[in-house]
């Protein structure tokens, strides 16, 4: 037995064409080759959409307040674009003491605490390996 329904989608009007086929399931072809509608219960609501799980920011680890004195070391390898310090410059915390870019993308590295650079073991342009000691601040 078939069954003729209108339906509207996105403000077009549809005449669609239900043939029952069994088990409670029912297919919906178009006529005139509009486009197909199926059906599994004509008269339940549509299942609500899952909501995205939020996921917990990750915060960024904070280095602790330490005396400046040590080797700055390259995080990953990559080329020197600036060298923002020079030997015996005095540095305080957070300063920006060169700049390394890696993959296409330029990483800042600054001061973990005051001191003055005893030596700048890099240059511009300079190609260095991850781990390779950049600047010494004592």
């Amino acid at each position: 037995m078939n069954k003729v329904y209108r339906v509207v989608v996105n403000g077009n009007e549809y005449e669609v064409e239900v043939e029952e086929i069994g088990g409670g399931t029912t297919s919906s072809s178009a006529t005139n080759s509009e486009p197909v509608v199926e059906k599994s219960n004509p008269t339940s609501k549509p299942a609500p959409r899952p909501t995205p799980k939020k996921r917990p920011v990750k915060k960024q680890r904070q280095q602790p307040a330490v005396s400046g004195a040590g080797s700055i070391t390259a995080p990953m390898s990559g080329t020197i674009l600036e060298v923002k310090v020079a030997e015996g410059d005095s540095v305080s915390s957070g300063d920006l003491l060169l700049v390394l870019e890696a993959m296409k993308m330029e990483n800042e590295i600054y001061a973990p605490g005051d001191g003055t650079v005893a030596s700048v073991n890099v240059s511009a342009n300079d190609k260095v390996d991850s781990g390779s000691v950049l600047i010494e601040i004592e």
